[in-house]
């Protein structure tokens, strides 16, 4: 009879540390547990090209302040995200430029509260209101539709000075 309830308490023990490791929240740039995102984001928890993520009140506080903000609207579950991140990182940061990763598929709400018609889409804030926008991802080959690397680059460098 010991022996079981030495066994049950042991079971017992077992189910609140799983408990309370799924419901903590993760050390990730969404602040929540990573059980609770979308397996999508979880793949890119790690991953060098999604280590800018902004929140919901982060990204609406910087907007308010009037600073310009250049903010990229994407879903992890996207796959023309997934083409464009790798290629437009590295051309922020040739051009000098800060650039808010906002994804919607965990922030779902970003699309209506910013117009967001299809990721991924760039947008450019500055005055607490935008300024500017580009829509679509990295043109494929042999493709008319999408953006060039020079597009990218273009519109980053517009509004780099404002």
């Amino acid at each position: 009879m010991k022996k079981i309830s030495i066994f049950v308490g042991l079971i017992m023990a077992l189910l609140v540390l799983i408990y309370f490791l799924n419901n903590t929240t993760a050390n990730n740039a969404y602040g929540i547990s990573s059980s609770k995102l979308h397996a999508e984001t979880r793949e890119q928890l790690k991953d060098p090209n999604y280590q800018n993520i902004i929140k919901p009140a982060d990204l609406e506080s910087k907007i308010a302040s009037g600073d310009g903000v250049f903010v990229y609207f994407y879903s992890s579950a996207c796959p023309h995200c997934k083409r464009t991140t790798p290629v437009l990182n590295p051309i922020a940061e040739e051009v000098g430029v800060e650039l808010e990763q906002f994804n919607l598929l965990e922030f779902d709400g970003g699309w209506l509260k910013y117009n967001i018609e299809g990721t991924p889409t760039l947008v450019y804030y500055k005055g607490g209101k935008e300024v500017d926008r580009l829509a679509d991802g990295i043109r494929e080959e042999g493709a008319t539709a999408g953006n060039t690397e020079e597009d990218f680059r273009n519109f980053l460098t517009k509004h780099k000075g404002e």
